[in-house]
C-alpha cells in the first residue's frame, strides 16, 4: 500500500530549495528536512531531548561527515515509534549530532525549526517516490515487494 504525506518545499533565499515534512515521535509533531543525499536519518541531540528527556543517546565510535565538517561527534538513538502521515515506523536508529547551526540558519531566514533530516536508510527501505510538482512523497508500507 502506497502512503502519500505533503511536502512544504521551502526557498532558501535563492539559494535552492529544501522539501520539510512533519513527522511524529514521542507522539509529538516535528519537522525534518528530506534528504536524498543523506544516507542516515539524524535528529538534532538538544530537539530529541527536548522531546523526550528520557531519550536513550548512545555514544558513537563514527564521527560524521558532511554539514560542512568530517568531524562531528555523533550519537545513535533507538527511536520506538516514529510515524510519517499514516506510515509506522517501527524500532530505527538514528544518527543523533549538533544540528544547531543548520537551525540558527533556518530561524534567520523565517523557516520552521528542524528535527534533522530524513535520509536515505527510510527512503530506501519504504521504496519512497519524491513527486515535486505534486509536493509529495510516497511511502510503500509493504516491504515485501
Amino acid at each position: 500500500m502506497r502512503i502519500t504525506v505533503p511536502l512544504q518545499i521551502i526557498d532558501l533565499n535563492s539559494d535552492g530549495f529544501h522539501p520539510l515534512l512533519t513527522i511524529k515521535i514521542f507522539g509529538k509533531p516535528f519537522t525534518v528536512v528530506l534528504d536524498t543525499g543523506a544516507s542516515k536519518t539524524a535528529f538534532d541531540k538538544t530537539l530529541l531531548l527536548k522531546a523526550n528527556k528520557k531519550a536513550l543517546i548512545n555514544n558513537s565510535d563514527v564521527l560524521s561527515t558532511g554539514l560542512g565538517t568530517n568531524n562531528m561527534q555523533s550519537f545513535t538513538a533507538v527511536i520506538h515509534d516514529m510515524h510519517i502521515g499514516r506510515l509506522k515506523v517501527p524500532e530505527f536508529q538514528v544518527a543523533v549530532l549538533d544540528l544547531s547551526t543548520i537551525n540558527i540558519a533556518y530561524t534567520q531566514m523565517g523557516h520552521p525549526e528542524v528535527l534533522g533530516v530524513l535520509g536515505g536508510d527510510i527512503l530506501m527501505r519504504y521504496k519512497a517516490v519524491i513527486d515535486y510538482g505534486k509536493q509529495v512523497i510516497k511511502f510503500n508500507n509493504d516491504l515485501s515487494l
